[in-house]
C-alpha cells in the first residue's frame, strides 16, 4: 500500500471524491478542498489516470513530515532513495507549491529539493542528473501545509485536464474537466438518453467531453505520455492490461448531440477538435445565432449545457445584456421542459434570463471563480411576462430628460450633449450622447450600496437604453469614473484607435469613445468654447493645459490673430493639430508640447487672452512637483499675469467641487475677478451647477 494525492479544482473535490468511489470502491478516499487522499496500491493510481475525467494529477508520496525551515526540507528530501525512481541520466524537475513563514518563496523550496536530489546522486556516482523544466523524464512535486510538507512524484506528467484532443480553442476555453464537472452537475451524466445542446459551444469542449462519456471512452486515451512512462518502478503489464480493459469496455452512443455557434472560425475549432477525439460522427453543428435559435419540435427535451460569454470586460456588457435578454425570451418560447445549466463569471449576467435557478455550485475554471447555475424551464419558468417597454424609474427619467432636451436641441448647434447625470441617486450615472453613440459613466457608488445592488442597477441602465433612446446596444460605451492622478489622467483603457466625428457650434472635433476615459471634449464646457470665440478676434490667444484643443479651436473660428495651444501629453496635442486640420485652420498656430507649469514660469511673450483649465491635482511623473489646484492657482495666475498683454484677459476654470478662489490674494495681485460660472453652463448640464467654475480675470 502507498499513500497518494489527485488534485482537482476547487469546487470540484465532491464530485472527483464520488468518481474515484466508482473507478476504485475497494478504495478508502478522503476529501479536502481541491484534491483527494487515498492509500491503495499502484493498479489504482494508474486506473485513476486513465479514467477519471475530474482529476488534475494523480500523486504518489515518496515522502511527508514537518519542516521548521529550508535546511529541513533538504534533509526530509535527503531521506528519499531517489535512485530507485530514476538513474542518472535521465533528467527532472520539481515543482513547489505553498509558502510559510520560513519558507517563503515556492521557488527556493523547489531549490531544496533539487539539491538534495543532486546531491545524492554525487556522493554515490560522481555524477548528477539534469535538471529539465519544459520537458522533464519524470516530475517531483514539494507540496507546503503550514510546516507540515509532502513529497511527491507527479505520475500524470502534464495536468490530466489535457485530453490532447483540443487543437484550438476560441478566445476563453473551458477546461475539459470543469466541462466534465458542468455535465455531472446539470444531471445529463445520470439521464443520458435525453438530447444534449450545446448552443454556445466555442471550440466543443463540452459536447466533446459528453461524447466521450457516452462512448464510455477512456479520457486518457488519448495521452501518448506520462509521468511514469521513465519511473524505474512504472508497471507496464499493468498498464497495457488497464488500457486493454477500457477499450473492450467502449461502446456507441444512444442520444444525440447538438453544437451551435455563431462564429463559423470558432465552430470550425469544434469540428476539428471532435475529430481529433474521435467523436465527430455523433454531433451535430449547427451555425446559427443562440439567442434565436431553436431546434424544432421533433427535439424532444433534454439538456442544454453551455459556457456562456461572462462580459468581463466593462466594455462587454453593454452587448451582452440585451443578449442575454433576448436569449431568456427565446428559453421560454421554445424549450419548455428542458433543464439548462450555465457557466458564468458574472451571475448578475444570467439575471436577463429572467428565469428562478434551482441550484447553483460554485467551482473554479483556470484562476476564475465562477457559478454553474442550473435551471428547469417548467411552466412556471416558461410564463413571458408583458414587457415592461423600459418602464421604472430611470428609464422614465431618462424619458423625460430626452424629452426636454430634444426641445433645447432645436435652438443649439450640437450632436454631443448629456441626456443623464445622476438625476437618480440610486442610478449613479452620466449619460452622454456623440452623434449616434452613447457613453455611460459609472460613478463609484456610496458606501451604503451593496456592491450587488449597486450592479444591478448598473445592468438596469444598460439594458433601458437601447429601448429609450434607439441607440443599438453595439453603440453603447461603458467607463468606470474615479479620481485620476498624475499619469492615470493619460493612461489607455483600450486600444481600438476608433474616431468619430462630432459637431459644435460650426466647429469639427474628433472624439474617441473607447480608449480613454475621457472623449476629447468636455462637454461641459461648450458654453465657454462660445465665450473665448467670441472674446478672440484678433486677440493673441494662449491655451493651458489644452487638452485635444477644442478651446483654440473655437478660437481661431473667432478670428484670432495667433493661438499658442500647450499641453504635457504628446498624444493630445497631435489630436488637437488633427482638430484643426479637420476644421480646415491654417495660420499662426503654435502647438507645444511640454509641463504647463514650467512652461509658463520661463515664457516671456504677452497675450491678449489666455484660457486655463487646469487639473484638480496631478502628481504625474512628468511633472517637477505635485499640482494641486486650490494649493497652487495663485501662483499659477501669477505666473500668468507676467505673460498678459495690457488690457488682456484671463479665463480661469476648474472642476474642483470645492474650490475656492482666493480672491484676497489675486486683489493683492491686481486681478479683478468676475464669476462668471452660472453663464457657462448649458441646459444639459444645470443639474449638476458645481460640475465646474469659471472665472474672468482682468488686471485693474
Amino acid at each position: 500500500m502507498q499513500d497518494f494525492l489527485v488534485t482537482t479544482s476547487r469546487g470540484l473535490d465532491e464530485l472527483l471524491l464520488s468518481e474515484l468511489r466508482d473507478l476504485c470502491p475497494s478504495v478508502s478516499f478522503r476529501s479536502k478542498p481541491g484534491q483527494v487522499l487515498f492509500s491503495g496500491e499502484l493498479e489504482d493510481a494508474y486506473r485513476i489516470c486513465l479514467w477519471s475525467r475530474l482529476a488534475n494529477r494523480v500523486l504518489l508520496q515518496l515522502a511527508e513530515g514537518e519542516i521548521a525551515n529550508g535546511d529541513a526540507l533538504y534533509e526530509l528530501a535527503a531521506t528519499i532513495n531517489w535512485t530507485s525512481h530514476f538513474t542518472v541520466e535521465q533528467d527532472f524537475s520539481v515543482d513547489f507549491v505553498g509558502t510559510n513563514k520560513e519558507i517563503n518563496n515556492s521557488q527556493f523550496g523547489a531549490l531544496r529539493i533539487k539539491d538534495a536530489i543532486v546531491d545524492q546522486f554525487v556522493d554515490l556516482f560522481d555524477k548528477r542528473p539534469s535538471v529539465n523544466k519544459a520537458a522533464p523524464q519524470l516530475k517531483f512535486q514539494g507540496r507546503l501545509w503550514r510546516n507540515r510538507v509532502g513529497i511527491y512524484l507527479d505520475l500524470s506528467g502534464q495536468s490530466l485536464h489535457q485530453r490532447h484532443y483540443r487543437q484550438q480553442t476560441g478566445s476563453a476555453p473551458l477546461k475539459e474537466h470543469v466541462a466534465c464537472a458542468m455535465l455531472m452537475r446539470s444531471g445529463w451524466t445520470g439521464d443520458q438518453s435525453k438530447t444534449l445542446f450545446d448552443p454556445m459551444c466555442g471550440s466543443g469542449t463540452i459536447l466533446v467531453e459528453a461524447a466521450l462519456i457516452a462512448m464510455n471512452r477512456a479520457p486518457g486515451k488519448l495521452r501518448a505520455q506520462w509521468g511514469f512512462d521513465h519511473w524505474s518502478q512504472h508497471n507496464q503489464s499493468n498498464w497495457d492490461a488497464l488500457k486493454d480493459e477500457a477499450s473492450s469496455l467502449e461502446r456507441s452512443p444512444e442520444c444525440q448531440f447538438i453544437a451551435n455557434d455563431i462564429d463559423k472560425r470558432v465552430l470550425n475549432f469544434a469540428k476539428q477538435n471532435a475529430d481529433k477525439a474521435g467523436v465527430f460522427e455523433f454531433i451535430t453543428f449547427m451555425n446559427s445565432d443562440a439567442t434565436k435559435v431553436h431546434l424544432g419540435n421533433d427535439i424532444l427535451p433534454g439538456y442544454l449545457v453551455s459556457n456562456p460569454p461572462y462580459g468581463e470586460r466593462l466594455s462587454e456588457l453593454t452587448q451582452l445584456l440585451p443578449l442575454f435578454k433576448s436569449w431568456g425570451v427565446t428559453l421560454k418560447q421554445h424549450y419548455k421542459d428542458w433543464k439548462v445549466s450555465l457557466l458564468t463569471a458574472n451571475r448578475d449576467i444570467l439575471r436577463q434570463l429572467k428565469l428562478v435557478a434551482k441550484k447553483e455550485y460554485k467551482l473554479m475554471n483556470g484562476k476564475l471563480e465562477c457559478q454553474l447555475v442550473n435551471y428547469l424551464l417548467d411552466e412556471k419558468n416558461t410564463e413571458l411576462k408583458p414587457e415592461q417597454g423600459g418602464d421604472g424609474d430611470f428609464a422614465n427619467r431618462l424619458g423625460k430628460n430626452i424629452k426636454r432636451i430634444n426641445k433645447w436641441l432645436k435652438t443649439q448647434n450640437t450632436n454631443c450633449y448629456r441626456i443623464y447625470d445622476a438625476d437618480l441617486p440610486e442610478f449613479n450615472v452620466a449619460v452622454d450622447r456623440y452623434e449616434d453613440w452613447i457613453v455611460v459613466q459609472e460613478y463609484a457608488a456610496p458606501k451604503d450600496v451593496p456592491e450587488q445592488k449597486a450592479k444591478k442597477r448598473l445592468h438596469d441602465v444598460l439594458v433601458t437604453l437601447p429601448q429609450v433612446t434607439g441607440v443599438e446596444s453595439e453603440k453603447i460605451v461603458l467607463k468606470t469614473r474615479s479620481q485620476q492622478k498624475g499619469a492615470a489622467q493619460y493612461q489607455k483603457m483600450a486600444e481600438k484607435h476608433q474616431t468619430i466625428q462630432v459637431f459644435e457650434n460650426g466647429a469639427t472635433f474628433l472624439v474617441n469613445l473607447h480608449d480613454y476615459l475621457d472623449t476629447g471634449l468636455f462637454l461641459d464646457h461648450r458654453n465657454t468654447r462660445q465665450i473665448i470665440r467670441g472674446m478672440s478676434k484678433d486677440r493673441d490667444i494662449l491655451n493651458l493645459f489644452a487638452y485635444t484643443g477644442s478651446v483654440s479651436v473655437q478660437a481661431a473660428l473667432g478670428g484670432a490673430r495667433s493661438i499658442t495651444t500647450v499641453d504635457m501629453s504628446k498624444t493630445y496635442i497631435d489630436w488637437a493639430k488633427e482638430n484643426f486640420q479637420i476644421n480646415g485652420l491654417t495660420g499662426a498656430y503654435e502647438f507645444i508640447q511640454d509641463d504647463c507649469l514650467i512652461w509658463l514660469k520661463n515664457h516671456q511673450k504677452q497675450y491678449d487672452l489666455i484660457f486655463i483649465d487646469p487639473p484638480s491635482f496631478s502628481n504625474s511623473k512628468r511633472m517637477e512637483s505635485t499640482w494641486d489646484v486650490q494649493r497652487d492657482h495663485v501662483k499659477l495666475l501669477a505666473d500668468a499675469k507676467k505673460c498678459l498683454a495690457p488690457g488682456g484677459k484671463i479665463v480661469f476654470s476648474n472642476n474642483l467641487r470645492q474650490f475656492k478662489l482666493d480672491a484676497e490674494a489675486l486683489q493683492k495681485l491686481g486681478f479683478t475677478a468676475e464669476n462668471i460660472s452660472a453663464k457657462t453652463l448649458t441646459e444639459d448640464f444645470k443639474r449638476n451647477p458645481k460640475i465646474h467654475q469659471c472665472w474672468i480675470l482682468s488686471v485693474e
